[in-house]
């Protein structure tokens, strides 16, 4: 996979057919549950490993490579790097030089996945686009410090694959268990990698796409953000997506205690752990401000 992290942005603005094509057979690949049948154990492993890697994405991605929220290791911020990767959305630094980018033109002309230039481009086109595949480097000099970090991009579809083969390698030894599990090796690859991934793509860009129309405001931002109840269920605490524009910094997103966020609540406990430390705190004076 050839990354290019130049500063220069290209001027093509057309989808890459491979890139659709790839997505495209992700989704067609959901329709193999009709092959590979239902068991509740393929099911309750394919919800499992979306919510699992939704954490990786809001935790790792997010909070911590496009903002900074807190502070880890260098051996842990890599770990967290791979265990990112297994989302499918490529790697960390790419990640964040584009939601870094969104953040200060957001919901702008430049603003490169914004609804008000087209719902479906918002959604899931952006990213398909020539112009983006590259890193903005001017936006990640601090990540590109790191050799590690930045050979992960160049390989990021080894942990994604790497993930595949562990659900089809579960599915597998389930069947010598003694615990009556009703599955099998391609069972779980369909259910716990193909299924999963897409609900987890679109469970991800809802926050570009549907956190920017439906919800309340809170706060005056210069954007169209909300926050949206369900969305931040959906996606463990993301969908206090006008707290976090107003302030982008904070591990927590859920300002007030009966916004729940659970992103927020496991980063404790790795704090706790000792994982990570110096999680970013809201100011009090952000949080009482005069609200809309």
């Amino acid at each position: 996979m050839n990354i290019d992290v130049s500063n220069e942005s290209s001027s093509g603005d057309g989808i890459n057919s491979f890139r659709l094509a790839v997505f495209i057979a992700f989704h067609f690949g959901c329709f193999a549950v009709f092959w590979v049948g239902f068991s509740w154990f393929a099911f309750i492993f394919a919800v499992i490993l979306y919510f699992m890697r939704m954490f990786f994405i809001t935790a790792f991605y997010h909070r911590y490579f496009s903002h900074r929220s807190y502070k880890t290791s260098r051996v842990i911020q890599f770990l967290m790097a791979i265990m990112g990767c297994t989302a499918g959305q490529r790697g960390p630094i790419w990640w964040s030089s584009h939601h870094r980018e969104h953040h200060i033109t957001s919901d702008t002309i430049d603003d490169p996945h914004s609804p008000r230039f087209g719902f479906f481009n918002s959604h899931m086109l952006w990213f398909l686009k020539t112009k983006n595949f590259k890193i903005l480097k001017h936006r990640v000099k601090d990540w590109l410090r790191y050799p590690e970090l930045v050979i992960l991009e160049y390989i990021d579809w080894i942990p994604f694959l790497s993930f595949g083969v562990f659900c089809y390698v579960i599915g597998e030894l389930s069947i010598l268990s003694h615990y009556g599990v009703q599955t099998s090796g391609i069972q779980l690859f369909v259910w716990g990698f193909i299924v999963s991934t897409v609900m987890l793509y679109h469970g991800t860009y809802t926050i570009n796409s549907l956190a920017h129309r439906f919800g309340k405001k809170r706060y005056e931002t210069n954007d169209d953000s909300k926050n949206n109840f369900f969305l931040a269920l959906l996606t463990l605490g993301e969908g206090w997506h006008n707290n976090h524009h107003r302030y982008p910094r904070s591990a927590k997103q859920g300002f007030f205690w009966w916004e729940i966020d659970l992103t927020y609540f496991f980063l404790k406990f790795m704090k706790l752990i000792f994982l990570i430390k110096d999680l970013e705190q809201v100011p009090p004076n952000i949080v009482s401000q005069k609200r809309i």
